[in-house]
């Protein structure tokens, strides 16, 4: 599945950034993690870009919506303030099977928090409910068409933990309890390290190895997409960054199994970029709101090799984005 969204994700955009600080490792994901997602929620809000072409709509759905309303002023949460960031870890074989951990970091009224969960659970109680394990009180929610329930607590004022497990997130309230150090193997643990901190969203992680095949019938022109599936098979693990400022910013590196690996793959990721920049004055001729945007694609769209790593990389204006989605002249 992690291929398929990397596939995917090679038409979308990334800028290389050197020297930037490594993450931290957070000590209340679990051992299981196998890929860590990461999303700086302030820094998102406070970003040029959304501030210009979000932020607004964002506010006026909130306003406009009187039961969410309603729901935040009795958790007591400001999303739009008091959420700083959120890091999880998830592990699993297929979307069926996926187990994950999620830290909310910021500031919560844990007390207007718990009261708003116990008059829920009063009023749908199929929906949610408290529940106790050992020492400690979590709300449980049943999603409508969820394979499985997600359970969430407080470690503090500052931490909400959420999990699909509610032994996971009792382990996650001791580490915090305990001020456990870190639990994730080696391998996750140094791809957070390479990480940057600064951005607005990181995903890393370790490739499970699964045999990869791409969905019936994609024909890329120029590209051998039998080829592409075994490629994708001899990746080792990925990151995709992305940085939101007066710009759009988003790198995806994707560490291979060695360096042969790597220049193959590199071949195929060239050949692709070539068919994307191919269709882009087709496209930029249909929608003429669309050719600011087409051209910068066209010129920072680009890929590297370097040693065991490929890496694609591309830059989006606010300019450019703000033409497309009919703002400019």
């Amino acid at each position: 599945m992690l291929r398929r969204l990397l596939f995917g994700a090679f038409f979308a955009a990334g800028l290389s950034v050197s020297a930037a600080p490594a993450a931290d490792i957070d000590n209340l994901l679990p051992e299981q993690t196998e890929s860590v997602i990461f999303v700086n929620v302030k820094q998102m809000l406070e970003s040029d870009l959304v501030k210009k072409f979000a932020l607004g709509q964002v506010k006026q759905m909130l306003d406009n919506n009187e039961d969410v309303q309603r729901m935040l002023k009795d958790l007591g949460i400001d999303p739009m303030k008091d959420i700083d960031r959120v890091t999880a870890g998830f592990w699993g074989k297929d979307k069926d099977d996926m187990n994950g951990v999620a830290v909310i970091r910021g500031k919560f009224d844990l007390e207007k928090m718990f009261a708003t969960a116990e008059k829920e659970a009063k009023n749908n109680g199929d929906k949610l409910s408290i529940v106790k394990e050992g020492d400690f009180k979590l709300i449980k929610f049943t999603p409508e068409n969820q394979p499985k329930p997600i359970f969430a607590s407080a470690a503090d004022e500052k931490t909400i933990i959420a999990g699909t497990d509610k032994k996971l997130v009792v382990a996650a309230l001791t580490a915090a309890k305990d001020k456990a150090k870190p639990a994730l193997k080696k391998e996750v643990a140094a791809l957070m390290l390479k990480a940057d901190e600064k951005a607005t969203m990181y995903i890393v992680g370790k490739s499970t190895g699964e045999k990869v095949e791409l969905p019936p019938g994609v024909n890329i022109p120029g590209v051998d997409t039998a080829k592409l599936g075994k490629q994708l098979e001899k990746l080792d693990s990925y990151n995709m960054t992305v940085r939101l400022t007066d710009e759009v910013n988003l790198e995806i590196s994707m560490g291979m199994k060695d360096a042969d690996a790597a220049d193959d793959f590199g071949d195929t990721l060239n050949q692709l970029i070539g068919t994307v920049k191919g269709f882009l004055p087709l496209i930029a001729g249909q929608q003429p709101n669309f050719k600011p945007l087409a051209d910068e694609v066209a010129k920072t769209l680009k890929s590297k090799v370097k040693g065991s790593d490929v890496t694609l990389m591309l830059k989006l204006s606010a300019d450019s984005i703000g033409k497309a989605a009919g703002g400019g002249d």
